[in-house]
């Protein structure tokens, strides 16, 4: 059986063209930070990464910050010792939107008494007045607020309003973090226009390597406190010898991310089979509620719940039937509660526990989507002669 792999959003295969780049870069045998000739082509092969990464961000090759992967450069991001033309100027509060990523919910090295939650709408988009509330009442006098928000959610794939909070941060001298994992390669990004003061990127979301990530700032001198100190490695930000071979990896996906989004056609072709499956499902499933349909959305993803049909126990027979899709982000699998993000926007925890996410990538085909929905037809088939059962049996 050939089974269907809809679960884009927790990881994207790995590209061909990129386990190639990576293969040759393992003939890379020296160290990147060594300065004879094997450690320059190492090097070099760095900086050629730097550079792709940077561009698909629309920002500086020499302010991309290599990690381990996109938790990390939340983790790096998230710091109350900030330097600004490398001159202390703390951070005294977090103020993290409520549907974050949990290694941004997490509030990164911010103390819980110094972090405060941004609610959203019904609609999943950030509650831009009560932001711009909590900014006016920030104490001042103790330091910086700070702002994390990501550009995409990782399950409803809603966009946020990147542009109008990065103009928040300006008015109120706000560093303004970015989580745009969920939206690189999926829609046009650009850190000067967005605003904001740094935005953390991960590999195997574009079809790259799992294990390698990065953080962009903006602006040259703007830095936060180091994480993991020791070496000089990236400009002593992150200190450890690099992964030449992932970074390889990582910065051949962003190129190849960025020439598909320069033509449209990928997204657009992931958008119409979207589009296509959720008019399926309402034909299917009259009742099936799509979460953040009321609000922009990328166009590769679908969160969605089937009254009566456990998000749980759906995934399961989904996957028996040769079908992997998720309940929600990949780091909150096998927990019990109800998705955090589907309550902040005040769905039901009856209903968010009933939750599917389905997401498409570059090896998406149609032939996919047709065998989710037949699958889910006779899910929803044998769950209404089950119930008729039950009914039969109280009569």
């Amino acid at each position: 059986m050939q089974r269907a792999y809809l679960d884009h959003n927790a990881t994207s295969p790995l590209r061909p063209e990129v386990r190639e780049a990576i293969v040759a870069a393992w003939d890379i045998i020296g160290n990147a930070s060594s300065v004879h000739k094997e450690g320059r082509d190492a090097r070099a092969a760095v900086e050629r990464a730097r550079q792709q990464v940077a561009e698909l961000v629309g920002g500086v090759t020499r302010q991309v910050i290599f990690t381990s992967g996109a938790s990390e450069a939340n983790m790096l991001a998230l710091s109350p010792n900030m330097k600004v033309a490398y001159q202390p100027d703390r951070a005294s509060h977090l103020y993290v939107s409520a549907i974050e990523h949990p290694s941004v919910l997490s509030g990164g090295r911010f103390a819980p008494e110094d972090r405060t939650e941004i609610p959203v709408l019904a609609n999943g988009v950030v509650d831009l007045d009560a932001l711009r509330h909590l900014l006016e009442s920030h104490d001042r006098d103790a330091g910086r607020p700070m702002i994390a928000v990501m550009a995409v959610n990782s399950e409803t794939g809603v966009i946020q309003p990147m542009e109008d909070i990065g103009e928040l941060a300006k008015v109120h001298n706000a560093y303004f973090h970015l989580d745009a994992v969920q939206a690189a390669g999926r829609i046009p990004l650009d850190i000067g226009a967005i605003g904001c003061t740094s935005l953390s990127l991960s590999a195997h979301k574009l079809g790259g390597p799992k294990g390698v990530g990065a953080l962009v700032m903006a602006d040259e001198g703007t830095e936060p406190e180091p994480l993991i100190t020791g070496g000089p490695q990236e400009n002593r930000l992150r200190a450890g010898t690099e992964n030449v071979a992932g970074i390889v990896g990582f910065g051949v996906a962003c190129q190849m991310a960025r020439e598909a989004l320069a033509t449209g056609e990928v997204m657009d072709g992931l958008a119409r089979m979207r589009d296509a499956f959720e008019v399926r499902l309402r034909q299917l499933a009259p009742d099936v509620v799509i979460f953040g349909e009321g609000a922009p959305r990328v166009g590769n993803g679908c969160q969605f719940a089937i009254p009566g049909l456990k998000g749980e126990t759906t995934l399961i027979r989904l996957d028996l039937s040769g079908i992997a899709v998720s309940s929600g982000s990949a780091c909150s699998s096998g927990k019990i509660s109800a998705s955090h993000v589907l309550l902040a926007m005040g769905y039901e925890s009856s209903l968010a526990a009933c939750a599917i996410r389905m997401s498409l990538g570059w090896s998406s085909k149609e032939t996919e989507i047709h065998a989710l929905i037949s699958a889910l037809e006779q899910i929803c088939v044998k769950n209404s002669k089950n119930s008729l059962r039950g009914i039969e049996k109280v009569s």
